[in-house]
């Protein structure tokens, strides 16, 4: 890595003025909380309150991670991320012979609106904010907590989180997608309008570059493939009658926090600015909060190794680091047990006062945007917003994110950067401790938290139980209104929410879809 960067750019031994756009002028370089933002979306930064401290959990059933929930709650999480297994994420009940062996694994179990109503009980949802990453059947999802919202008495317009809901990214990088691409956008913009009148302070979506960056993206990459995304489902809003400043507010994004500080604060301030940019000259934006690129932050999960794996306490200590200098909303830091099964209570908990150790023992919280002014990170700011900018041209010359991904264009390139990393992992040009370099012969045992796969058949009982309770002529009239709009055009979420108030399944709501538009079907390119 020496004399380049994670993007291949150039790194030089020492930096100084010359050269630089944005360094010599306080005008150009800006102030924070103002355009183009460079220097954080908000004036005050982190010397009024701390980034939101989240902690991603979810497995087993919903008891289980009720439970996690409150445990976390009680230590200090001050916003909750909710990780769904498989099934729930693509869309089948657990009982679906899809589902076998998947039920729970790599997070919770939701089949229903019971389901939901146990994850969060006793959590009073208008006082919590929560992100749930969830895509393909991000509005089922939604729905479900609107619906458990209510029962407690509390309005939607109270409601504050997160969706994911980027399904673009899932065709380039990680697959769990349903649909093909264009009901997909129809879909993601219904729950732009629907939110806009029913749940106003939640964020619709989440733009997510960090499962590029999982993938092998570089940092010019990862930027460069999500604000493509992002200028994606902006166009495919407008194009369904939105105006550009009832939605864009509402965007958020999410991306990687690597162990490489300076090219990662530098990347965060180089999004920031070329989203304002896009917003503002490409789309015509009048609200400056339309400018503003929000973002919540997860340190990398795959830089973790399970060879000595609490040296991945000072990875994730490092690259939280990094997301705070960064100017990040929201974090997330993984457990250093994550390399080798789910985070145990005790290295969640961790992960978490790992935060409040930045946020309350250091002096990061003092001033806003420490590094501006840096040679080398002005320097890299404005080189990975050029690199950036020239990849999104490219994209743009193919006609925009989804005909580049049908080109196989993104899915090549990051396939291209995780073959390079791997190559010199393995010839030991890049250091990873106690991987190729400082290992030990020392064969250290521990007791992974672990899933117990009886949970299938719990949950499969659940179903037959509600199916049996239920008014299933009510259910089979509801899935057909839903089937019925999906072939029209008006908005899906308000027959959605009706089936699953009457029980419908998260399966069944998904099936209704399948059943219009069929199933995406990939090619050797895409």
């Amino acid at each position: 890595m020496k004399g380049s960067t994670e993007s291949g750019l150039p790194l030089r031994p020492v930096y100084g003025p010359e050269g630089l756009v944005n360094w010599d002028h306080p005008v150009q370089l800006g102030v924070p909380g103002e355009y183009p933002f460079t220097r954080g979306v908000y004036e005050s930064m982190y010397t009024g309150r701390p980034w939101t401290m989240r902690q991603y959990a979810g497995f087993g059933t919903a008891v289980e991670s009720n439970e996690r929930y409150r445990q976390l709650l009680s230590a200090g999480t001050t916003g909750l991320s909710v990780a769904f297994d498989l099934p729930t994420q693509m869309g089948y009940d657990s009982d679906h012979q899809l589902a076998h062996g998947e039920v729970g694994k790599v997070g919770v179990a939701i089949d229903s609106l019971a389901d939901m109503r146990i994850l969060f009980d006793g959590i009073s949802l208008d006082e919590v904010s929560t992100s749930m990453t969830i895509n393909s059947t991000a509005a089922i999802l939604l729905l479900l907590y609107q619906l458990v919202a209510e029962e407690q008495g509390i309005a939607a317009d109270a409601l504050n989180g997160t969706i994911q809901n980027d399904v673009l990214k899932e065709y380039i990088a990680r697959g769990t997608y349903i649909y093909p691409p264009t009901q997909s956008l129809r879909l993601i913009t219904d729950i732009f309008t629907y939110c806009r009148t029913e749940i106003p302070k939640w964020n619709t979506i989440s733009i997510s570059g960090y499962h590029m960056a999982e993938a092998g993206a570089t940092p010019v990459q990862e930027i460069a493939f999500t604000l493509a995304d992002g200028i994606e489902y902006v166009k495919a809003a407008i194009a369904s009658g939105q105006d550009v400043d009832d939605f864009a507010p509402r965007l958020a994004f999410f991306f990687v926090s690597r162990t490489t500080i300076l090219e990662e604060v530098a990347k965060f301030r180089a999004a920031r600015r070329m989203w304002a940019k896009i917003m503002r000259e490409r789309f015509g934006a009048k609200d400056p909060k339309s400018w503003m690129l929000r973002f919540h932050t997860q340190t990398a999960g795959v830089q973790l190794t399970a060879q000595q794996p609490e040296v991945n306490m000072v990875r994730v200590a490092v690259q939280g680091l990094a997301a705070v200098l960064g100017g990040t909303q929201s974090l997330h830091t993984n457990s250093f047990d994550e390399a080798m099964a789910l985070p145990s209570e005790k290295a969640a908990r961790l992960a978490l006062r790992t935060q409040q150790v930045l946020a309350y023992e250091t002096d990061i919280c003092a001033t806003v945007d420490p590094f501006a002014g840096s040679y080398v990170v002005e320097s890299l700011t404005d080189d990975i917003e050029a690199a950036a900018t020239a990849l999104i041209t490219r994209i743009d010359e193919m006609g925009g994110a989804v005909a580049a991904i049908e080109q196989g264009f993104q899915k090549a390139e990051i396939e291209r950067s995780a073959y390079d990393i791997a190559r010199e992992i393995d010839d030991g040009t890049r250091v990873i401790v106690g991987l190729n370099k400082f290992t030990t012969d020392d064969i250290e045992h521990y007791s992974p938290l672990r899933v117990n796969p009886a949970i299938e058949a719990e949950q499969s009982a659940r179903l037959a139980s509600l199916r049996a309770g239920r008014d299933n002529a009510e259910v089979d009239r509801l899935l057909e209104v839903i089937r019925e709009t999906a072939r029209g055009d008006t908005n899906l979420l308000y027959p959605m929410r009706d089936a699953l108030k009457a029980s419908a399944t998260v399966g069944e709501v998904s099936d209704a879809l399948r059943d219009v538009w069929g199933l995406f079907q990939p090619t050797d390119r895409f």
